[in-house]
């Protein structure tokens, strides 16, 4: 008898069906037509571009503009530096100087002196809130909108819902820090209870960007397409009493893409077809800085927005580009822990040129019309100095799930607009607090996907992306 997640199952059957009559639509929007919950929306977004900061920026030295913390520099108050936990904590002023930039008048430190040339481009949230005090709970929740693994990213709905608008490239494509992947490892980019062709491909950099993507020199082409007919001949026919068991599905549509990938992922990669404006636009000719054995300049991140780009030009819906790599609580990522000046000179120049190029680069070419554009990480920093992990050493920052900033750009986001507030300090959201299953909905929903129908039948629920509680768009940041 086959496992009970695994048997037949009306609901997985005509998703099945949706799926292999190959409509151009993902099979959840096809089922939901069926059932009469269309949860597609008009929209202009087709693709997302979510840039990542790994360990979590710190709000108030970045965007969230406080005279009242730069005024009580040195001051005591009680901080809750955990859950329930309080200290006593001395305020730590922002060394950054900060100013009003564009029309809009949205604030910007001078830690971003390129992005603060496209502040009236932006919609700044800066009233977010999530759950976890920790990193890799932190992490699955901004990723998969629960603090538990198992459950499917936020690319992996995205594809889930709209479908592929290129079948020789993943439809879900993740870059990492060179310095290592976050805490918590895959499951931030996985397909959880959802077919395995929804979780996201990690793409590297240089001569092989998706690894044994290569066959072997003495395979031709006509040898190999043999190979692989015969392959999904043996799948297919084992799968027609299995329909539940996306498994097998999930295995052809991979060799499928792996063959086509073989051509149109190098191409994609291809910086060379860039001009040379381009690619100093991106910083990605700077050397290494040798200020620090841990900075690394705009020249990889730089790389990875650019072929985010192309990317997108090829319709891939979902990218995400992790900026600070490796463990957590280190200067590799932007964990402030022993010192936030330091930190904020190591990340922000290796990422600062670079998102000021994408966005001029998608704005240039039509393509911000389309492309949402998402920055932030899985939670803000304290503006009190930090001492309880760093042995009493002050200088540094400690994570703030109470009141962050997330910005957006790009389609179907009203530009120059803020929304919320944090208290006078930055520690907690006071104006228009959000949760981050708001910050789901109104991804989904600038992509044109309803969080409410947006669902996958599993376990004998039908699951959400925003889960059970009850989520709203930002509908304030939205044209």
């Amino acid at each position: 008898m086959l496992p009970e997640d695994h048997r037949p199952n009306p609901r997985l059957d005509r998703r099945h069906f949706c799926t292999q009559t190959g409509a151009g639509f993902g099979s959840l929007a096809l089922a939901s037509m069926l059932q009469g919950q269309e949860p597609k929306l008009p929209s202009k977004a087709k693709s997302v571009i979510f840039l990542f900061m790994f360990g979590g920026p710190s709000q108030v030295d970045l965007f969230d503009y406080k005279p009242e913390l730069q005024k009580r520099d040195g001051q005591s108050i009680q901080n809750e530096f955990r859950r329930g936990s309080k200290t006593q904590a001395v305020l730590q002023a922002s060394r950054r100087n900060f100013a009003q930039h564009g029309n809009s008048g949205l604030w910007c430190s001078d830690a971003f002196p390129n992005i603060a040339k496209h502040m009236d481009k932006l919609a700044m949230v800066k009233s977010l809130t999530s759950d976890s005090f920790a990193h890799g709970s932190a992490l699955l929740q901004i990723n998969c909108g629960r603090i538990l693994q198992g459950h499917p990213s936020l690319g992996s709905w995205v594809n889930y819902g709209l479908g592929s608008e290129n079948q020789n490239l993943p439809g879900f494509v993740v870059m990492l820090d060179p310095r290592g992947g976050p805490t918590s490892g895959a499951p931030n980019w996985s397909n959880g209870y959802m077919p395995a062709s929804y979780q996201g491909t990690l793409m590297r950099s240089g001569t092989q960007p998706i690894l044994n993507l290569r066959p072997p020199a003495n395979i031709d082409a006509a040898s190999q397409r043999a190979e692989i007919d015969l392959l999904n001949e043996l799948n297919r026919n084992y799968s027609q009493d299995r329909n539940g068991y996306s498994e097998l599905d999930a295995r052809i549509a991979s060799y499928e893409l792996a063959f086509q990938l073989q051509i149109a992922a190098p191409e994609a990669m291809d910086l060379s077809q860039e001009t040379a404006e381009t690619i100093a636009m991106y910083g990605i000719d700077e050397p290494k800085p040798e200020w620090h054995p841990l900075a690394l300049g705009p020249s990889t991140f730089g790389r990875q927005c650019l072929i985010a780009r192309r990317l997108v030009e090829r319709g891939v819906r979902f990218i995400q580009i992790y900026s600070g790599g490796g463990n957590a609580g280190g200067q590799n990522t932007w964990d402030g822990h022993h010192g936030i000046e330091e930190n904020l000179k190591l990340h922000c120049p290796e990422v600062d040129r670079p998102i000021a190029a994408l966005l001029s680069d998608l704005e240039r070419s039509g393509l911000l019309e389309s492309t949402l554009v998402v920055w932030g990480g899985e939670f803000g920093r304290m503006p009190v100095s930090e001492t309880f992990n760093t042995g009493g050493k002050p200088g540094g920052r400690d994570h703030n799930p109470k009141g962050f900033t997330y910005w957006f750009a790009g389609a179907g986001v009203k530009p120059g607009t803020s929304y919320g507030q944090t208290d006078e300090l930055g520690e907690a959201a006071v104006e228009n607090p959000r949760h981050l299953r708001d910050l789901h909905a109104t991804i989904l929903q600038l992509m044109g996907l309803d969080h409410r129908k947006l669902t996958y039948f599993h376990g004998g629920l039908d699951e959400k992306l925003t889960g059970v509680i009850d989520a709203s768009p930002i509908r304030e940041i939205m044209m």
